[in-house]
Parts: structure tokens; sequence; C-alpha cells
């Protein structure tokens, strides 16, 4: 027998949030770990090697948030830019630590054949607080569109804008977790006045394709070189993903522009948002990490091999 899950905790269930639900869910945001010694650190141990610079800040009450990017030092107009983001959901953390351990293990490999922009941890304040939204209970990653109610939406765009025609590939790195489907689903239907309906976590990889503009043989690629890394999300009994029809093995579509989301904000004829899978019993930390670069590195590989 079915049970209905049990309301969110805060609200009232049919009726979206107001000011005084928003001012109750933040008061029980905490900081659980540190954006300054976990990011901001490593940032500054590369910084002899890459351009560091700060593309905006970010004011959450008495708290300021510097925003981060790491660039190719010869970066060159001819070249093509390679967009790596990481950190839009700042508890999804193999994004964050996976874009990082791909500069400093990875990017001098690139030297010469590409301009890397690289922005790590798009949400620090979530990433303080191993969570989706920002302290305004907003989504950044429904947010990548014209006047954009999230300030990291917004301080990410205008840091890639100049450049945003010149990108040949843009890696939007993420992972689906638990905490998906126990918290922060039941929340955006909390928030919203919408019943909350459950659904099943993906064990395993996999890739969110743009629907407008589809790359098969790009998004193949990736999964071939991850899984030798950690294992590939299988289709469910519907032949679905998280919900959405399975496009290939590993791989399911969204309209990224319609609905926001980062892997949007450039043109690049090449772009995937990774989602990989930090709580099966299958994968560690270091196979999350390594995860993110291997399919960094694939892509990379791909572009430049078909640009």
């Amino acid at each position: 027998m079915n049970t209905a899950p049990d309301p969110y905790p805060i609200g009232t269930p049919g009726t979206p949030w107001g000011e005084a639900e928003r001012a109750d869910w933040l008061s029980q945001q905490s900081r659980q770990r540190s954006y300054e010694s976990e990011v901001l650190s490593v940032i500054k141990r590369l910084s002899p090697d890459f351009d560091v610079e700060e593309y905006g800040a970010l004011d959450y009450g008495s708290e300021r948030y510097p925003l981060m990017a790491i660039r190719s030092r010869d970066w060159r107009d001819d070249l093509p830019v390679v967009l790596i983001t990481g950190g839009v959901h700042g508890y999804e953390t193999s994004g964050v630590h996976g874009a990082l351990q791909f500069v400093e293990q990875h990017a001098a490999d690139y030297a010469g054949r590409i301009n890397l922009l690289v922005a790590p941890c798009v949400s620090p304040w979530a990433y303080e607080r191993i969570h989706r939204w920002n302290a305004n209970a907003i989504d950044p990653n429904r947010s990548f569109h014209e006047n954009s109610p999230a300030g990291e939406s917004a301080a990410l765009m205008q840091l890639v804008n100049p450049v945003r025609d010149d990108v040949l590939l843009h890696m939007d790195l993420h992972e689906t977790t638990d905490t998906d489907e126990s918290e922060f689903r039941p929340a955006l239907a909390a928030r919203d006045g919408k019943p909350f309906e459950p659904g099943d976590i993906p064990d395993g990889f996999y890739l969110v394709d743009d629907s407008e503009n589809p790359q098969p043989e790009f998004q193949q690629a990736i999964i071939d070189a991850v899984e030798q890394v950690t294992h590939i999300a299988p289709a469910d009994d519907k032949g679905e993903i998280f919900g959405s029809p399975v496009a290939s093995r590993g791989v399911i579509q969204y309209p990224l522009k319609q609905l926001g989301l980062c892997a949007s904000v450039t043109n690049a004829p090449y772009r995937t948002t990774t989602e990989v899978y930090p709580d099966s019993p299958r994968a560690t930390p270091e196979q999350c990490n390594a995860a993110q670069v291997a399919a960094v590195c694939a892509g990379i590989n791909y572009a430049l091999a078909n640009q």
C-alpha cells in the first residue's frame, strides 16, 4: 500500500512560499564547510600558473563571497575557448573539486590548443551549506536568463558574455544525489505550492544533452571515457533516467535555454551537463572527482578533433 509522503515542514501544502516561509527556511540553513579553505586555497595554489580573477561577489547578510575564475595565462584570440563550470549547485561536491582537479592535473596538456576558462564554484554560499539553492531560496541552475534573480547566475553570465560566441565546448559539472529526492525536490514542491511526486534516483553517471541541438556522438565519447572510471546509469523500466526518456545509453536531453540552465550560457556547438552519483555504494569521492575529470578530458578531445 502506497502512503503519501509527509508534507514538507515549511509552509502550507498547496500554497507557494512567501517571505515568512523563505525566512523560516533560511534560518534552518547552517554553514557546514569552508569555501575559503576548501576552494579558494586551491585556486590560490594554482595562481602561479594561471590568471585568477574575481568576477563578482555575493553579499548575503554579513557574509561576502568572492566569485573566482581561472583563465589560461597564454590566452590567444585565435584559439577556441573551453568553459568549465562547477558548483552551480553548491552541494554537488565533485563538480567543484573535479573542475579544480582537471586544472591542476590536465590543463597543461592543452596549453597552446585552447583558451581555458573555469568557474569552479559558482555558488559558494550553497557550497558551504551543502545546498541546491542560494540564500534567497532560488535555484541558480534555473536562472540563467535575462534579468536573472540569482546573483550567482547573473555574475557568471557577465563573465562569459565577452567570449560566448568563441566557446567551442562548455562542460557544466553536476551530481544527482539521494538528497535530491529526500530534501531538494520536496522543498521545491513546497516552495512552489505544488504536490511532490516521488521519483527514483539513478545509480550511476549520466549526461544531459541539449534537446534543441543534440550531439549524440560527442555525448557518447564522454560516456565511453567515464565508464573506465565509474559505472553508467541504466535506464529504468520505463526507459527513463530521472523521469526523462533515454536518448542513448547514459544520455537524456533537456531544452537547456528554455529551462535557464547553466549549459545554455554560450553558443558552444558542444555542451553537456555531467551528472555523477556520489551516493552509490560502488563509487568513492575520489572516483566521483575522477569521473568529472575524465568527462572534461574526453569532451575537450572530441571537440578539438571535430571542430
